[in-house]
């Protein structure tokens, strides 16, 4: 089971690049809701070690060279219809907000650890 906020290095690294949680959760928000039709909101790690939000359409992702910015992801939200919409029919915006009931912010931050550590950026 999942959710609350994160803690560690993973907030610090949060409020350093958005300012609070509150902010990047609003921030995340929106790129999965501003997806046109099927896609996804991430939260990733770039060159620099920095977060940033960003979401794609389809399959893409982050680690592709189409990707409107480059970055290893920690956290996905899967924002196709077949995620949501058994439960929420075309509600995306009720689905998104509820996400945060089940992240496992360890292993975000475990995966950010590990991003900043590899060589894939």
């Amino acid at each position: 089971m999942g959710g609350g906020e994160p803690t560690g290095k993973l907030l610090a690294s949060i409020n350093e690049a958005f300012g609070s949680f509150d902010s990047f959760a609003k921030q995340f928000e929106a790129a999965a809701n501003g997806v046109f039709g099927s896609g996804w909101a991430w939260l990733a790690v770039d060159k620099a070690g920095k977060l940033f939000i960003t979401s794609t359409s389809n399959q893409d992702n982050t680690l592709m060279d189409i990707a409107p910015r480059f970055g290893v992801p920690i956290l996905a939200l899967d924002v196709w219809e077949h995620a949501y919409y058994l439960r929420y029919q075309n509600r995306r915006s009720d689905y998104v907000s509820l996400f945060w009931k089940v992240v496992n912010w360890p292993a975000v931050e475990q995966k950010m650890t590990d991003a900043v550590s590899s060589e894939v950026i």
